[in-house]
């Protein structure tokens, strides 16, 4: 079959591979989008640590089984299935206390398994056992259901950050999680939605799609000052940073709300991951600084009935569907912020 492969940073291959066989207790899908994220451009150029080449790539996937293992019940060929990136154990300190996001023995599909750029793809039995092979709803497609893992990413982030009716919500970065926090904070309510980028094309691209109550270039005005106005001087309520920006993290204090909670959501890159906090801001106006990280089975069920019910719509944030031997175009697209979502259909 065909499938790309991570053979060293800067070398990711199209190639030939043998079809996999599923053990007793894996179940084989056929792979029909494998969505794309910043998370594979990043892995293309400089590797991960979790990761022995050669290693098939791809983490948002959902397909349909197509052969199951001598010990899997509950799944037959022709199901149409989304599966979890981050697969805890489910059994350590963490996770029993239903703190699956940061399992220390957490693997993932594309790091530690082959992932979903392929054409056939053997879901293991670590991720059946945390009930991360979820049934795609009836309505939903395979391309929306691939973006189920995202959006369980962003689920997780605003829990955490407790956003919730009458909130007004401050999203920095306008990438498809700058844009699907957009929709899950209406969904949950929030009063207001404002959109913080850099980029005024990308900016206006994201905008023209999730119709925030206001698109601020960073680049063009001081969004602190925005931000101020826009709320009478109160601030606002929710600050999620999706942007890996130090600088971000820094003003999204300046633009909290007293009692405001702020979202670390985009990772800062690890050779410069210090920023200046004031820490009186934090503790006169009581703010709480949260981070987030990645998504629980849980999670990735609860995007698949917000994506089916339309509650947080996708598909229109899927600008690019490209066939498999044009995923290392792909990564291109996606690092020059020419799309939002670029789905892969093997």
């Amino acid at each position: 079959m065909k499938a790309v492969r991570f053979h060293a940073p800067g070398d990711v291959r199209i190639e030939d591979v043998p079809e996999p066989t599923p053990g007793p207790g894996d179940v084989k899908i056929r792979v029909r989008n494998c969505s794309t994220c910043g998370t594979d451009v990043k892995i293309s150029k400089f590797g991960h640590h979790h990761i022995h080449p050669p290693r098939v790539m791809g983490h948002e996937i959902a397909g349909e089984v197509v052969e199951t293992g001598a010990e899997v019940t509950g799944w037959t060929p022709g199901d149409r299935v989304q599966v979890i990136a981050a697969i805890p154990c489910g059994k350590c300190a963490e996770c029993r206390r239903g703190r699956m996001t940061v399992c220390p023995n957490q693997e993932s599909m594309g790091y530690h398994y082959e992932g979903g750029f392929a054409q056939y793809l053997v879901v293991p039995a670590k991720v059946l056992a945390v009930d991360g092979l979820n049934r795609i709803p009836e309505g939903v497609g395979f391309a929306e259901a691939s973006v189920a893992e995202p959006l369980a990413c962003v689920l997780n982030g605003q829990e955490l950050a407790r956003v919730g009716p009458g909130d007004d919500v401050v999203v920095v970065g306008s990438g498809p999680i700058g844009c699907l926090h957009v929709r899950l904070a209406r969904a949950r309510g929030a009063a207001r939605v404002f959109l913080v980028e850099l980029n005024r094309a990308r900016l206006d691209l994201a905008a023209g799609l999730v119709n925030p109550d206001a698109a601020i270039c960073g680049a063009e005005v001081d969004p602190v000052d925005e931000i101020l106005k826009l709320t009478d001087g109160r601030g606002a309520d929710v600050i999620i940073t999706a942007a890996a920006s130090g600088a971000a993290q820094e003003q999204a204090l300046q633009m909290a709300a007293r009692q405001g909670r702020i979202s670390f959501f985009g990772g800062l890159p690890k050779d410069n991951p210090i920023i200046s906090v004031d820490s009186n801001l934090v503790h006169y106006r009581e703010l709480t600084i949260v981070g987030a990280n990645g998504s629980s089975p849980a999670h990735n069920a609860e995007a698949l009935r917000l994506i089916a019910t339309g509650s947080v719509p996708v598909s229109d944030l899927i600008t690019h569907r490209l066939p498999l031997d044009q995923a290392i175009d792909a990564f291109g697209v996606v690092a020059r912020g020419e799309a939002i979502k670029v789905t892969i259909e093997p």
